[in-house]
């Protein structure tokens, strides 16, 4: 069983976004889970699945948590 790690730049490529975005949301528990190995920080892959999972939405009128 192989698990997937994505490092910050990874991710923030994933999502196009700033690595320093996810930097700021460990910062302030805004992102999704990570885990710190030393000074490294790594993302599974099945957490970003499921922090993408809780922020589907069906209309840009939906609440959070709503589908």
């Amino acid at each position: 069983m192989t698990i997937k790690h994505l490092n910050q730049i990874e991710l923030a490529a994933r999502w196009n976004i700033s690595h320093r975005t996810l930097e700021r949301w460990r910062w302030t528990g805004e992102g999704p889970k990570f885990l710190k190995m030393g000074g490294r920080v790594v993302y599974r892959l099945e957490d970003i699945e499921a922090f993408e999972a809780e922020r589907s939405r069906d209309s840009t009128t939906a609440q959070d948590g709503a589908r």
